[in-house]
């Protein structure tokens, strides 16, 4: 005999006979309710009973103990004439169990869910504080079952963002493709080949809509097998670009940067170890880079030039285009919030570098090395010692191009008086910016009526090149600046596919990467 309660908790259609509670589990002996089955075939009902037999279920464990569910389920022969099913077997609720399953749904749903947020080991290692007997290869192997359902009962796409992600960054790649109505994944691929997007792209004609970035590969796929989409460029790419190609520009220009600002030469005696290097560098790149100057007035093609230097096709493109690259590399500054503070220390008297970065590190917070600190004193030091006319070193590409881009308002002195030298020696680099700032003001400002009159600017400046591709994506472009989709979307799901590949050590194949990101958690 069952208590009342125990019949008030049963899954439904199943009829509990007895509970045995055990030390570690808890027993549950129950049956089907219904007196009839329903033959899966022909949907006839059949009381006529064959045989029997035991079906065993885990369930959701119940205080400290796990849960078995032992259902006698019957085999029922079928009586309608002409049925090829002779024998079938009744079937539990649709809310109890699935087809020949070992789990209650609820407790597949959790064992789902856990795999899904933790993957193999992790969620292997949380179900056995759970009480939850399953292993890493069944939680994976449960991840699998329901993404391959998912991705049958997925609904039409109309609106897709497309773009690359890395299995091993600067070797292999492959592609992920977002549903930009839906907000969630829909699909990876295995490589960023145009052949294997065409491939994909033919197979959903439904599609209305690619947002990309400005990648050539992604728009002749969009090109080819979905004539019918519009293609959408990514805004911030395009404005990033359009600050990369500016930047490239003042690289260019940094001859004509050092001669304004009088600093033609470099004297290595008054440089940090860490800036001697670069600058040794620089010379051997710019021996090499003579070359390769010396054989392009030659009249000598690039394609020849490569083979005679062994250089890559792209370097040598750059440099006979006028490129080279500047003498020392900017990477970020962490002073330059704190450099009042420490000419104010300086003056006061405190010169030594390690005083300083412990007065910087309780005073404000600093998190950067004694390194960093001691370069500073270092070249401080050298300035006062050799003259800061002679001593000073122009600063760096990227930094210029941050200091030309910025509004005077918000420059030092200092600055702004470097930024009206090199305005006054490079004009063109003038041009160029306020053709950056146009062209960011009209992606901003959603102005595709501008762009024509941008091209034309464009193409007699120092961002020709930019210009030229632009015209070559001018449909995507334009649409950028009337659709309202981009790929900020499809980064955000690359950024969450990063995070499952480090769970995973990096190891997990290309299903269940599917698997994983995609299914809702």
């Amino acid at each position: 005999m069952v208590h009342g309660s125990f019949r008030s908790l049963s899954p439904a259609g199943l009829l509990i006979d007895d509970v045995v509670i055990e030390r570690d589990r808890i027993l549950i002996i129950a049956r089907c309710r219904a007196a009839a089955g329903e033959c899966p075939d022909c949907g006839e009902r059949s009381r006529r009973v064959h045989s029997s037999y035991e079906r065993r279920l885990l369930d959701l464990p119940s205080h400290g103990r796990t849960v078995q569910l032992r259902v006698a389920v019957r085999r029922f022969r079928c009586a309608m004439p002409g049925c090829p099913r002779r024998i079938f077997v009744e079937r539990l609720h649709e809310t109890v169990a699935g087809k020949s399953a070992r789990r209650t749904l609820r407790l597949d749903a959790i064992v789902h869910h856990l795999g899904v947020a933790l993957g193999g080991r992790p969620a292997a290692s949380l179900a056995r504080r759970l009480m939850l007997p399953v292993s890493k290869d069944t939680l994976l192997r449960v991840v699998r079952r329901h993404a391959s359902r998912a991705s049958r009962d997925r609904s039409p796409l109309h609106v897709i963002g497309i773009d690359d992600w890395a299995w091993k960054r600067g070797q292999r790649y492959g592609s992920i493709i977002c549903d930009l109505e839906r907000r969630r994944i829909v699909d990876l691929l295995p490589d960023r080949e145009p052949a294997t997007v065409e491939a994909w792209l033919s197979c959903h004609p439904e599609v209305r809509v690619i947002s990309r970035d400005r990648g050539g590969g992604y728009g002749q796929a969009a090109t080819r097998a979905a004539p019918q989409a519009v293609q959408v460029a990514d805004r911030w790419h395009l404005m990033e670009n359009a600050s990369a190609a500016f930047l490239e520009a003042v690289r260019r220009s940094m001859r004509l940067i050092r001669m304004a600002l009088g600093n033609i030469t470099i004297d290595p005696a008054l440089l940090t170890h860490a800036e001697r290097l670069q600058h040794d560098g620089y010379l051997r790149r710019e021996e090499a880079y003579g070359i390769i100057r010396a054989l392009a007035k030659t009249g000598t093609p690039i394609k020849e030039i490569v083979r005679r230097t062994g250089r890559s096709r792209k370097l040598v493109r750059d440099i006979v285009r006028g490129g080279g690259g500047d003498v020392f590399r900017c990477r970020s500054n962490l002073l330059e919030p704190h450099l009042a503070w420490l000419d104010a220390e300086w003056s006061a008297g405190c010169r030594n570098g390690a005083e300083l970065w412990r007065r910087l590190h309780k005073t404000a917070g600093f998190r950067g090395s004694l390194c960093v600190v001691a370069e500073w004193t270092t070249r401080r030091r050298r300035a006062e010692s050799a003259g800061s006319e002679r001593l000073r070193k122009p600063p760096p590409a990227r930094a210029l191009s941050r200091l030309l881009s910025s509004e005077r308002d918000h420059l030092t002195k200092g600055d702004a008086i470097t930024v009206a030298r090199i305005e006054r020696a490079v004009p063109v680099l003038v041009s160029a910016r306020d053709l950056v700032e146009r062209f960011h003001g009209m992606v901003r400002d959603r102005d595709p009526h501008a762009l024509p009159a941008w091209i034309a600017d464009a193409a007699g400046s120092v961002l020709a090149s930019f210009g030229k591709g632009i015209v070559t994506d001018r449909a995507a472009v334009a649409a950028a600046m009337t659709q309202p989709w981009s790929n900020g979307q499809t980064e955000g799901q690359i950024t969450k596919l990063k995070l499952v590949k480090r769970q995973m050590y990096g190891r997990a194949k290309l299903d269940l990467l599917r698997a994983r990101p995609g299914a809702p958690t």
